[in-house]
This record gives C-alpha cells, sequence and structure tokens, in this order.
C-alpha cells in the first residue's frame, strides 16, 4: 500500500505538512519499513487548529440533529465499505493480526453507529419551579471544541469513541495521535469524516512531538475537555495540566486486571478465555489480564491446559491471515517486555514456557508461581507475558486481584452466578467480567476504571454527557413578589 497520501496532516481547512523543523518517520513494527515521513507539527499549529476547529464549530452545531446524524451513518458506512483497507492500515502501521485488525474496525463501526443517536438528545427540558409563575428551561448544549489525545495500541477505535461523540454532540475536534500511529489514530478518521460530509477544519490533527506540542495542546485556552487515552503516567500530567486551566477530562489510564479462576469452574472455557484475553494483540491492551489468580486446586490442570493451548499460536507476519502473535509497536517496547522477563525470573517465578525474540516479535511467556508481590505482578506488562498466581481461597484471590494501584477491569470464572456477582462486587475496578476474559467494550456501556486506571466514563450517556454542557434559563411568567419590598 502507498502511504505517500498521509504526509500531509488536516489543520486549519486544508492538508498540509507541520510548521516545526523537524521530521519522524512513521514504521511498520514488523518490517521496520518506513511508512510515510511526517514534516511534524509545532505551537503555531496548534493554534490555527483550535481556532479554525472553534470558528467552524459554530456552523456545524447550529445545523440540525437530522444532519449530524445522517453524517455520522455515512461515515460509519464508508467505513464499512474501506474495511479491508482499513485491515491493512492496522497491520502496517500499528503490527495488528488480521482478528485484531478486523474486530478494531467493526469496533469502531460500532461506536460511529451509536454516537449517530446522540444528536437527538440535545434535546431541551423544561422543569417546574418552586418560585410562583416561573418556568424552568434546560438546554444541553456542545462544549465547543474536544482535544483528543489517544494510544497507538487501537488507534482506529480509541479515537473514534471520542470524536464521534463529539462530534454527535456538535462540536469541533482537535486530534493529537500517538506518534507510532498518526495515520490510523488521526488523519484516516479525519478523512473519513470529511468523505461523509463534516465541513472541512471541524476535525483537525496535530502530528507532532510531545516535547514541542505535548503540553501546549492542553494548556491552549479553547479546548474545554481533554479526552486521554494512555498511561497513567502521562495521564497524570494531563490531569495536572486540564486542572491548571479548569478543562474537563476523561482518562482513561493503565491497567493491571486480575483473571480470577474459582475451584469449582469451567477449566477448558478458562482457559480459552485467558488465552484470548491475555494474547490479542500481544498484550498490548490496556484491558489485557495481567495476573490470572487460580485456585490452588484447579492452579496444575489449569496451567498445564493453558501451556498447550497458548504453544498452538502462531507467532510472526500479522499479514498473514491465521498469525495470532505479531510484533510489539517499536524496539522501546521490545526492550521494556523483555526487561519484564527477567525481573520475573529473578524474583523466583517459574518459567513455565519460555519465548523466543526475532525482531520486535516475542513469542508467548507463561511464568507460574507468581507472587502478588514480585514487581512483575505490580506493573502494567503490555507484553505477551501471562502471571499465573496460585491462591487458597475466593477470600485470598479478592485480596490479591485488588491488591494493585490500578482498577481497570476483572474477570471472574465459577459455575455459580451468586458467587460470582459476590466477587465481582468486592472488586475495585470499573468493570468486571463473569465467566468471560477482561478484554470487552460495548459502545453503550460505561467503560473506565478506578485508582490509577482513571477518571470518568466512556460509552453511551456517560461520554455523551462530558462532550455536552447544560444551560439553566427561567422565564418569569408573571409579576414576581420580591422580599425586600413591602
Amino acid at each position: 500500500m502507498n502511504y505517500s497520501q498521509w504526509a500531509t496532516m488536516p489543520i486549519g481547512g486544508s492538508w498540509r505538512e507541520g510548521s516545526s523543523d523537524r521530521y519522524s518517520d512513521n514504521r511498520n513494527p514488523y518490517t521496520g519499513e518506513v511508512l510515510v515521513s511526517h514534516k511534524l507539527a509545532n505551537l503555531e499549529d496548534v493554534n490555527e487548529a483550535y481556532e479554525t476547529a472553534l470558528r467552524v464549530q459554530k456552523e456545524w452545531a447550529s445545523l440540525t440533529p437530522e444532519h449530524h446524524s445522517r453524517i455520522l451513518e455515512t461515515a460509519a458506512a464508508l467505513l464499512a465499505d474501506r474495511i479491508e483497507e482499513t485491515i491493512a492500515l492496522l497491520q502496517d502501521e500499528t503490527g495488528s493480526t488480521k482478528v485484531k485488525a478486523t474486530m478494531e474496525v467493526n469496533a469502531a463501526i460500532a461506536l460511529i453507529k451509536e454516537a449517530a443517536a446522540y444528536p437527538y438528545k440535545m434535546n431541551e427540558q423544561v422543569m417546574p419551579s418552586t418560585i410562583p409563575g416561573k418556568e424552568n428551561q434546560i438546554y444541553r448544549e456542545p462544549v465547543g471544541v474536544v482535544n483528543v489525545i489517544t494510544s497507538w495500541n487501537f488507534p482506529l477505535s480509541l479515537s473514534m469513541r471520542s470524536i464521534a461523540p463529539a462530534l454527535a454532540a456538535g462540536n469541533g475536534v482537535v486530534i493529537k495521535p500517538a506518534s507510532n500511529t498518526p495515520i490510523s489514530g488521526g488523519s484516516f478518521i479525519a478523512k473519513l469524516f470529511e468523505d461523509a460530509g463534516v465541513p472541512k477544519g471541524l476535525i483537525c490533527v496535530i502530528i507532532g512531538s510531545g516535547s514541542e506540542v505535548g503540553d501546549a495542546v492542553v494548556k491552549h485556552p479553547i479546548p474545554r475537555v481533554i479526552s486521554f487515552t494512555g498511561s497513567t503516567e502521562v495521564g497524570r500530567r494531563i490531569g495536572a495540566l486540564a486542572g491548571q486551566y479548569l478543562k474537563e477530562v476523561s482518562l482513561e489510564l493503565g491497567g493491571n486486571n486480575a483473571f480470577i479462576v474459582l475451584d469449582d469452574a469451567d477449566i477448558e472455557q478458562a482457559v480459552k478465555a485467558a488465552t484470548f484475553g491475555k494474547f490479542l494483540h500481544q498484550g498490548q491492551i490496556c484491558m489485557a489480564i495481567n495476573r490470572m489468580i487460580v485456585s490452588r486446586s484447579i492452579y496444575p490442570t489449569f496451567i498445564e491446559q493453558l501451556k498447550k493451548q497458548v504453544s498452538t499460536l502462531k507467532v510472526g507476519d500479522p499479514r498473514q491471515d491465521d498469525t495470532i502473535i505479531g510484533p510489539l509497536i517499536d524496539e522501546k517496547q521490545r526492550d521494556q517486555v523483555l526487561s519484564l522477563i527477567e525481573k520475573g525470573k529473578q524474583s523466583g517465578a517459574n518459567v513455565f514456557l519460555e519465548g523466543d525474540v526475532h525482531g520486535n516479535v516475542i513469542s508467548p511467556f507463561i511464568l507460574t508461581d507468581v507472587d502478588n508481590r514480585m514487581s512483575i505482578a505490580q506493573e502494567e506488562i503490555f507484553g505477551p507475558i501471562a502471571l499465573v498466581i496460585p491462591v487458597d481461597s475466593e477470600e485470598e484471590a479478592v485480596r490479591i486481584a485488588n491488591d494493585t494501584r490500578y482498577g481497570l477491569t476483572a474477570s471472574v470464572f465459577t459455575a455459580f452466578q451468586e458467587r460470582a456477582i459476590r466477587v465481582a462486587k468486592q472488586l475495585h475496578t470499573g468493570m468486571v467480567h463473569i465467566n468471560d476474559q477482561t478484554v470487552n467494550s460495548d459502545p453503550a456501556m460505561p467503560f473506565g476504571g478506578e485508582k490509577d486506571s482513571g477518571i470518568g466514563r466512556f460509552g453511551g450517556q456517560w461520554i455523551f454527557e462530558k462532550f455536552t454542557t447544560v444551560k439553566w434559563v427561567s422565564v418569569q411568567h408573571e409579576k414576581r413578589h420580591y422580599p425586600i419590598f413591602n
């Protein structure tokens, strides 16, 4: 595929190069091939993007709900028509396998379709008053311009879950995609919506280095909401900056997700779920299973079946349809994962299945007899390493699951729903999935975590409320008596 068409970015209503004197190569993580080189954006580009998005947003917000909804439906249809092109893009730019890329494109389509209903929720509400003769009117309005900063692991769907709702609510959008995935996380989405009919300039993309424009896209006075998906460390800085300028934030950050298998679980099904939830996209998912917490009575059977199942996964070129484990995003991520493996070994974890390394590809590792106090069990792995922790009771499983600074998602496998719900209610996470793995997303459901896993929720009414504001207008229909007058 020729990626030269993506050498520019939409800023200020036109597609052009950035104004910085710095360049960045966008590389295929499997082959190392340069897909395209970008001349990066600078502070002047950031300002132009925001000013243009705000100006065009006023025009966009004045259009009817029917118009907004129709454009979103058109965008969903266009993406469905371009599914093979989009899958190839995700394979080349992110190292996605065919399975993962297909899931991501379908998720993005579903997110757009869900958002297509939001324009009809921008309605007026009339409420009674305690004051005689007064009528209260509540108007829901767009916030203006939303800044979207997203990660490289699921760039299309993670960007779309903010961009589509923001547009649907009548906002403009300025996107700062991850430097590894500027096309699938930014420019491709902007072009999709332009082709669907949004006015030029409503969506701008800033492809730039964090050191040059990272703080500026958050601190700029125009955006009122900052929507960020990424690491907890970067999320803390964005939250602090946004707080200084009294901006609303939606932060979806890291995870150290527990997969609890109780003694009465269906082991075969739990192993299949564990394999999917751990190794999809090489484990580079905030929702991926980090720690498998397994009742000791079934522990030997579970780890043997897990090893057998994982050993069947094809590793290698993500462009081959049957590949399940492709490359990590870059050398930095590969080296970080290898460092974690060494930490695990040094801490006393047993290497039950040892993988190998070819370029950015790491085949699966399984570490057993892991203690939750080990550093590897306390960190977000973001790679193809399964950690298995034996426990002696349901109470111990819950305690270990909660013994982390993160609180994104979790899973519980058990034969009894009442038991599962009891455990789920004790877990300090934003999401829990019973008899399923941790990688779940539904466009209408509240997606988000507790503790160091973030602030706020994506999806449905929760993200809609984040990207809108309300105005109270009261009308006094009859003369009112004021107590300072006789």
